[in-house]
């Protein structure tokens, strides 16, 4: 009889000491998934629509991605009208040179890596409707509000191709990474956002080749612990976000952080909420 008290009292103790404390983070609102079953892992303030900045780009690439007959080689010339909405806004930027002709393929890698809001305009005008730039982009624009409201993102609203807000442009960690785990189902898209750095060969209004400087991908994360990406965002009002995917042993986790108070901050959460995702499904 005493040793199976003794039994019974480790049985009883194992399972509380298994379980899995739920992290504190920094940001203002937070959501982990367990990415292969869509099953919520982990919420803070997760359906609070707050600024996503440049994690805004993930639903510009998968509106390029979801066009029908899309040939990733397509050649697309920069316009002045990307260089002047650039400057006029202080934007992050791929450098892209008025007159070069850029792929589709190249524009999506300028965008996701660097952040660039030139390639995000880019693709914008290049896959929106209408005969001027401002009339492509506001079509463009569109389109995203119709794949939000597809995929269910009921708190989602955008009103630009790169996150620079004009007033109304917003989601929540839960819309995010229903956004993001549509995204990554296509292959382009995760070949993309897994990448830390990209060489781009232009070619300029002469005929010639111009190797453009690397694009650094400003997910500091990537490789770590399984991190496979997305995007990172940063500004005045909104902080700094990152919506994030991360595979290891066969389990994958994906999630968002808005308004973080600092880049430090924001990686120190994302760490906290990959790993406590990781363990919630072991």
């Amino acid at each position: 009889m005493t040793t199976g008290a003794v039994f019974a009292t480790g049985a009883l103790t194992a399972a509380p000491a298994q379980a899995v404390t739920a992290p504190t983070i920094t940001a203002k609102g937070g959501y982990v998934m367990n990415g292969a079953n869509g099953k919520t892992l982990f919420t803070k303030a997760a359906d609070t629509k707050r600024l996503t900045a440049s994690t805004t780009k993930i639903m510009t690439a998968k509106v390029v991605l979801s066009q029908a007959n899309l040939n990733l080689n397509t050649k697309v010339t920069i316009r002045k009208e990307v260089s002047d909405y650039i400057v006029s806004q202080g934007a992050s930027s791929a450098r892209l040179i008025v007159g070069d002709k850029v792929t589709v393929r190249q524009l999506l890698y300028g965008m996701m890596l660097p952040s660039g809001c030139d390639a995000a305009m880019t693709l914008a005008d290049k896959f929106g409707s209408g005969s001027t730039v401002k009339a492509r982009t506001k079509n463009f624009i569109g389109k995203m509000n119709a794949m939000a409201r597809s995929l269910g993102m009921t708190n989602t609203h955008f009103d630009s191709f790169d996150g620079i807000s004009n007033g109304s442009n917003y989601s929540t960690p839960r819309d995010l990474t229903k956004l993001a785990r549509s995204a990554m189902k296509s292959g382009t898209f995760k070949a993309v956002v897994k990448t830390k750095a990209y060489t781009a060969k232009t070619i300029t209004k002469t005929g010639a080749t111009r190797t453009m400087a690397t694009w650094k991908n400003t997910n500091t994360l990537l490789g770590w612990n399984g991190t496979l990406g997305i995007k990172t965002g940063s500004g005045t009002q909104a902080k700094y976000c990152l919506v994030f995917a991360a595979t290891k042993n066969g389990e994958s986790v994906m999630g968002a952080v808005l308004t973080s108070p600092s880049e430090a901050n924001r990686t120190s959460d994302v760490k906290k909420l990959v790993n406590y995702g990781y363990a919630r499904i072991s």
